[in-house]
């Protein structure tokens, strides 16, 4: 067994002597254990999960979505880029949620915007989807349709070639649809993306890089 068990462990004893769990001599990758958990993955605020290591290509269609838990008004959800200006990308800026989408003429952003700054972030799940279909795309959020005009109607390809970046990125990453630079706290589950018959539910355990991020392990709704 090469991998770590994704569980809590309690009181340990070795030889009739309890151990102290509180100062190890190293600690790597252990979080604190939660009273309360629910099915998700927690992004402590510092790191991301990156997907697909041999790049994820959106091209003309694709529909993603996820549910999300946070309590911060900035972070970053998810970004697919390419060494060109082709991306696409979501985050929550100032409480608002933007999905950028830019197939190569321009970026074009669709915006929803809920009607009281914290009322995404109050640490209840929400439910997000983002649809890029040729140059429409369109935003709904707990069931609310946003979407926006794209002058760009000739454009209609994301020619995208890099991995998924989920709840951030490295600083040596670019990401050409994303404008903030914070790292998610919260929880994130469900991710979905389709293209035409192709659904993928992406499972965070299995990205090829991870930091900060705690998969299979959501604390109960933070207070």
């Amino acid at each position: 067994v090469t991998h770590s068990i994704p569980a809590c462990i309690g009181s340990m004893t070795i030889n009739s002597r309890q151990v102290d769990k509180e100062s190890p001599v190293s600690i790597f990758a252990v979080n604190k254990c939660y009273e309360t958990v629910q099915d998700g993955t927690f992004f402590d605020g510092s790191g991301f999960a990156a997907l697909v290591r041999e790049g994820y290509k959106v091209r003309s269609d694709v529909n993603i979505t996820l549910e999300f838990r946070t309590t911060a008004v900035h972070g970053v959800l998810l970004g697919v880029s390419s060494a060109k200006v082709d991306a696409i990308g979501l985050e929550i800026v100032h409480g608002k949620v933007l999905f950028h989408v830019n197939n190569g003429a321009g970026r074009i952003t669709a915006t929803y915007k809920p009607r009281g700054t914290n009322s995404l972030c109050d640490g209840k799940w929400h439910k997000l989807q983002a649809n890029k279909s040729k140059h429409r795309i369109s935003l709904i959020i707990d069931g609310n349709l946003v979407h926006t005009d794209n002058p760009y109607i000739q454009s209609t390809s994301a020619d995208t070639n890099n991995p998924i970046y989920v709840g951030g990125y490295p600083a040596d990453v670019k990401q050409n649809c994303l404008t903030s630079k914070s790292s998610f706290r919260g929880c994130l589950r469900n991710l979905v993306l389709t293209k035409g018959q192709h659904t993928e539910l992406f499972d965070f355990s299995r990205a090829f890089d991870l930091r900060g991020v705690f998969p299979h392990s959501c604390p109960g709704a933070e207070h």
